[in-house]
């Protein structure tokens, strides 16, 4: 196992110590039953710990006590029947309920892009931590994991100052989260590094007790797990770090793809040869629509407007062509659909009336029901506008993107979706698309057209079955 703690030599583990609880382990509570809380408290439960669930949110509370994971992450919601039936696993709306059990209280809530600018909204964090730390009669640590910006756990300590009982001692960490959706179960229990933000040895002590699970299970696989002990301000920085550079990279490549279209280049053999490179390798450099989700592209203006708040915001001016990029994607789908189509784009936009155009994808990424910010549904949008008649599709995402755009139309299959449509456009690259008969599907349609805008077809094999095929930085089929 390694661990790194700055300026000192690497530490070793330390000695478990007695939770304040008295317990045998730290008892665990996650503040917070979205995505982020609910996953890590189930599967922390499934490590054998005690876990405590908790959220204002009575509807959503109803369904995890009930087994039922309020979004779609393949292999959770099994995970979370089994330790609901161990008792090890039980949520609540109570706040005194949750000061009473836990010895770490983790804080998951969401810190979305606040309406009025680029940086992040933290009332959620403030009412967590404000409603739970009134409440705490013994020693306890509080740990942020919530996507912050740099500053907020020291803002955090403050809150506890006013509202803590002085005799409780409660003290504060930060270990940020690195969870994928579609295989966030696997990053819980078998992270690729876990980051400690402490500023005692007893904090380090009980978050080290705290994923002890997560490091008996590593010691079983013959796995190590990297530590990084940190400052506060180093622990913050490295997750929004962490998404501004694979949000780089994502939107290098997709200016590359916009050079190769105009070069007649092939950013796929590009995309490649580069990834061969050690230094850049391969990941993270498929050219297509760009990134969405709850994320990175919040997250990357906060650490903008953060940035500025600091003075240094001339040191990350490029995440704003980033983003610019990233956005571009979306609108060049619109384009390539106009010069399919046959119709002229003027400064308005394309008119694509009295066109039907089946949509292959609603959600930001495969294996996720997760709509939020997702380039497909703004192409969607963008499609919608033209005055074309759209019909979506997506093997998860249907209820949510429904939703998010009630105007548009949604096929129950994907041979629905694409029946007599003029176009097909594969937005989200779930295997269910990338493995479609192009020749069945061209029995249906009523015209042979496809954007794969995630290049993730064969390109070979719908050609061969007849299609006039267009991919993102790729040249024209000859």
């Amino acid at each position: 196992m390694t661990i790194s703690f700055p300026g000192a030599q690497p530490l070793t583990p330390p000695e478990l110590l007695t939770p304040p609880s008295g317990a045998g382990r730290p008892r665990l509570t996650f503040l917070g039953t979205g995505y982020l809380g609910a996953t890590y408290a189930i599967c922390f439960a499934e490590m054998g710990y005690e876990v405590l669930g908790f959220d204002v949110d009575e509807p959503k509370i109803a369904k995890l006590a009930s087994g039922e994971v309020p979004f779609h992450e393949p292999g959770l919601d099994e995970l979370l029947r089994k330790n609901l039936a161990h008792g090890r696993l039980r949520f609540t709306t109570s706040y005194d309920e949750v000061a009473e059990f836990g010895d770490v209280h983790f804080i998951c809530v969401g810190t979305p892009q606040r309406a009025d600018g680029l940086a992040a909204d933290l009332t959620y964090v403030e009412s967590s931590v404000t409603g739970l730390a009134s409440r705490l009669t013994r020693k306890a640590l509080i740990v942020g994991k919530s996507t912050v910006p740099v500053g907020t756990a020291e803002w955090v300590e403050e809150i506890i100052g006013r509202h803590a009982p002085a005799e409780a001692e409660v003290e504060v960490a930060w270990s940020p989260e690195f969870l994928q959706e579609g295989f966030a179960v696997e990053d819980v229990l078998r992270p690729n590094r876990i980051i400690f933000g402490v500023k005692s040895d007893w904090a380090y002590g009980m978050l080290y007790a705290s994923h002890k699970g997560v490091f008996d299970l590593a010691q079983t696989e013959d796995r190590e797990v990297p530590i990084v002990v940190a400052d506060f301000a180093t622990a913050e920085l490295v997750k929004v770090a962490a998404n501004a550079f694979l949000a780089t990279k994502i939107s290098f490549i997709n200016a590359m793809a916009e050079v190769c279209e105009a070069a007649g280049a092939d950013v796929t053999q590009l995309a490649r040869a580069i990834g061969y490179d050690p230094r850049i390798g391969n990941r993270f450099l498929r050219a297509g629509l760009g990134f969405g989700g709850a994320c990175l592209p919040k997250d990357i203006r906060a650490f903008q407007a953060r940035a500025q708040e600091l003075g240094v915001g001339e040191a990350l001016r490029f995440l704003h062509e980033v983003d610019l990029i990233n956005q571009r994607r979306r609108q060049r789908v619109v384009q390539l659909a106009a010069e399919l189509l046959d119709r002229p784009n003027g400064p308005a936009g394309p008119d694509l009336s009295g066109l039907r155009i089946a949509v292959l994808g609603a959600t930001f990424k495969p294996n996720s029901d997760d709509v939020r910010d997702s380039p497909a549904l703004s192409v969607v949008r963008k499609l919608h506008r033209t005055g074309a008649s759209v019909a979506v599709y997506d093997p998860e995402g249907m209820s949510n993107a429904e939703r998010e755009l009630p105007e548009v139309g949604f096929a129950k299959t994907l041979t629905d979706a694409v029946a007599g449509a003029d176009l097909v456009c594969v937005l989200t690259e779930w295997e269910e698309f990338r493995n479609a008969d192009p020749s069945a599907l061209a029995e249906l349609v009523n015209g042979k057209r496809v954007i794969d805008g995630r290049n993730c077809l064969d390109q070979s094999v719908w050609v061969r079955a007849g299609w006039d095929y267009r991919g993102m930085g790729r040249p024209e089929p000859m």
